[in-house]
């Protein structure tokens, strides 16, 4: 599969769809190949390369929601748990999540390695996966997928390790539900770029 979509094009057009389906856009080896370029090609600090991901699909991927929407519950009062059920079963009716993780024994790792740049390997781990999170969702969005990222950890990290038997090491950090965009995304605002961006010459 090729997308053919420019990253100025990507970049612009990339948006948070809360309203998809079930239906593959591209097949699950085309969804596999995208992701494993993104998880190839996004810089780590020192190349450490500790990304992880896990992709659902299909029951899979609904256990994923059923459980989240179960673990909300005791901490959403009663009388407003319908708009939580009805944000959580939007994700459910997509066709599938990615996980994010990261490998903290890299983490530890190179911390051990270089201990003079100790406390920057926590948050040089958090800017790849962030790297690595864009990437996906520009290329899922590019391949004609709509997509979202969530946080629903760590009130479901222990849950999904023991479901899909993710080693203690690593570390969830987002869930990403997609599927097939059935409406369009909600309007996006921008504060003037003028007050975020400086040059000097």
């Amino acid at each position: 599969m090729i997308i053919e979509k420019t990253l100025d094009k990507a970049v612009k057009e990339r948006r948070s769809f809360y309203n998809i389906g079930k239906e593959l856009v591209i097949s699950e080896d085309e969804i596999r190949s995208v992701i494993a370029d993104a998880v190839k090609y996004t810089p780590s600090a020192f190349n450490s390369q500790g990304a992880r991901i896990v992709v659902l699909f299909g029951t899979q991927h609904d256990k994923l929601w059923d459980m989240t929407k179960e673990t909300l519950r005791p901490f959403v009062p009663a009388d407003k748990f319908s708009t939580t059920e009805e944000k959580i079963d939007g994700f459910r009716n997509g066709a599938g999540t990615v996980l994010y993780f990261e490998d903290q024994d890299i983490v530890t790792g190179l911390q051990n390695s270089y201990p003079l740049y100790k406390d920057n390997f926590p948050v040089w781990s958090l800017e790849s996966s962030g790297m690595l999170q864009s990437n996906v969702w520009m290329m899922l969005e590019s391949a004609g997928f709509g997509a979202s990222l969530q946080h629903y950890n760590p009130l479901i990290d222990e849950q999904v390790r023991k479901t899909w038997n993710i080693p203690a090491n690593w570390k969830l950090l987002a869930e990403m539900p997609f599927g097939k965009p059935l409406g369009e995304p909600d309007a996006k605002t921008f504060l003037p770029v003028e007050d975020r961006l400086r040059i000097y010459k």
